[in-house]
């Protein structure tokens, strides 16, 4: 229950009462009007993503007010561009997110299955039902749910010898993005970026050593994984060679140019000679910072900050190729990636601080003058990029968005390796054991239990109606083959193979995925309908 705090009153027979401050001035509103209010702007909320789920999902465009367009089917990336005022919607923003910081996938998924579960709710309430037993009835389902889908789940061993499972499950995620043509690959991409990174024996996973990079231009079948660090910029000079071999790189956070004078002191340049002077301390310094890089063994300067032409110059002069402002970021990767030091002043640069890398290259796009460098065959293999390439900026950023999910997916399965088939084939099987469940309680919550199984089943029905098929006829025909054949592995043919086996289809998702959608949503459901009176600062409603 949400209040505005107010002073505490006595009438004359002693009966409390509570004094509001500009009571006249908010908008109230209680009891059940409150509860049928947030469903609708809930359900809304899940209406507008009910299209996209599954891999004849529909994308949807948003354009910011700056004109800014996006073109996703990510649910997490929808609601969060989506401009929401009510605040029960944006509850619903919220768990989007939470799915997408905890698993990386599925945010579609548990915003469908949490409006699924506000409309039982409602019917639940129309029928005089109390919102606390609804609430109690739902939890107690969800971890009744929790509980046979670790009784179904299968796990496989993750070999890096043979990733094949892994790839299929990747492929899973991928079927309902935009890169669904090249799924193979990108499936493939993504797993071998996360078993390049990964600690198997600690089941974890450095997100830190995987850079996403995106560059127009291409196809999106040139997408390739570089066992190394892609970095935007190019040689500072255009005559320095464009491929070094055996490369000792130094790492620099100080820039090339001599110490300037502070402010409160002032500079009087009053001959030829004072500026000849001037003229010359400045070359010396430039020449001390280039023979002290090159002292040290580095046979390429790395530099956050930028360099003017005189020091450009003595550089290629020097034989000393250099690239200049290369972000924070980057160097963070790079010194990573190659083994070397940050060095924060030229005094401090040594052989020891060098990085090493086999082969640094510049790589040039099509006919324009697009140029990015490769850093490869590195001290630390472990870091890796992924670069995208794609027709437009719009194609790449969904082609990352997709990326990221995948090697969410690969990482929850590096961590735990229990799957569950897709395609609905979880949920209905879940449904059918909580209605099972249902018929063994006496008490007023198995209404909540039914009314759960009866949500469940918004997704296979989501699917198969995004399929373009019957939902409601193909939904009954899959539940009555579970239930006659006890096998949970049976779910929607979305892409119309021809078989409901998700097993044979190698549509897999992970456990953890399914279980956190399913508590996440649970856990709001619950949160929302224990609200039962709003105060809103603005117009009264009468």
């Amino acid at each position: 229950m949400s209040f505005i705090p107010g002073s505490l009153g006595f009438d004359e027979f002693g009966t409390p009462f509570i004094i509001i401050k500009d009571q006249h001035k908010q908008r109230r509103l209680t009891g059940i009007d409150a509860l049928k209010s947030h469903i609708m702007a809930a359900r809304s909320i899940a209406k507008t993503l009910y299209t996209s789920l599954g891999p004849k999902g529909l994308d949807k465009m948003m354009v910011s007010s700056d004109g800014e367009v996006t073109v996703t089917n990510d649910g997490a990336t929808i609601l969060n561009m989506m401009d929401v005022d009510h605040e029960i919607a944006k509850l619903m923003v919220q768990l989007s997110q939470s799915q997408d910081n905890e698993i990386g996938d599925g945010t579609t998924g548990v915003v469908v299955i949490a409006g699924a579960l506000l409309e039982q709710a409602e019917h639940l309430l129309d029928q005089g039902i109390h919102p606390i037993r609804i609430a109690d009835g739902f939890e107690l389902a969800a971890q009744s749910a929790c509980k046979h889908l670790d009784s179904i789940a299968d796990s496989f061993p993750v070999d890096i010898n043979n990733l094949e499972p892994l790839i299929k499950t990747a492929m899973t995620t991928l079927g309902s993005k935009i890169v669904n043509k090249c799924h193979r690959q990108m499936a493939e991409i993504a797993v071998n970026a996360v078993i390049a990174v990964a600690d198997l024996d600690k089941r974890d996973v450095n997100f830190e050593l995987i850079k996403v990079q995106g560059k127009e231009g291409g196809r999106l079948e040139d997408t390739m994984l570089v066992k190394g660090v892609v970095v935007d910029k190019d040689f500072s000079h255009p005559q320095m060679p464009k491929e070094l071999r055996n490369v000792h790189l130094a790492i620099l956070t100080c820039p090339f140019e001599p110490p300037k004078p502070k402010t409160k002191h002032k500079l009087d340049v009053a001959s030829v000679e004072d500026y000849r002077a001037l003229r010359q301390y400045e070359q010396d310094t430039f020449n001390d910072m280039v023979k002290k890089v090159k002292d040290a063994g580095a046979t390429l300067a790395i530099c956050q900050w930028g360099f003017d032409d005189e020091a450009n110059h003595l550089l290629l002069k020097h034989e000393l190729p250099a690239v200049r402002w290369v972000g924070g970021p980057e160097i963070e990767l790079i010194a990573i990636a190659t083994g070397g030091r940050i060095i924060p002043r030229f005094e401090e640069v040594s052989k020891e601080k060098l990085g090493y890398a086999g082969k640094v290259s510049e790589l040039s796009f099509g006919t324009t003058k697009d140029k990015m460098l490769v850093i490869e065959e590195c001290k630390n293999s472990r870091a890796v990029t992924i670069f995208i390439r794609g027709g437009n900026k719009m194609i790449i950023e969904e082609a990352k968005r997709s990326i990221h999910d995948a090697l969410c997916v690969v990482r929850n399965l590096v961590q735990d390796n229990r799957i569950v088939y897709g395609g609905g084939a979880a949920e209905i099987s879940c449904g059918i054991a909580v209605s099972t469940e249902a018929d063994k309680i006496s008490s007023i919550e198995q209404y909540a239990y039914r009314a759960f199984a009866d949500a469940l089943e918004s997704v296979p029905l989501a699917l198969a109606e995004n399929s373009g098929l019957s939902p409601i006829d193909t939904l009954t025909q899959v539940r009555a083959r579970q239930i006659k054949e006890n096998n949970p592995a049976l779910g929607i043919d979305c892409m119309l193979v021809g078989t409901n086996d998700m097993k044979e289809q190698n549509v897999i998702e992970t456990l953890h995925s399914k279980k956190q959608q399913i508590i996440l949503a649970a856990q709001l459901v619950k949160m929302i309908l224990k609200i039962d009176d709003v105060r809103v600062p603005g117009e009264n409603f009468d």
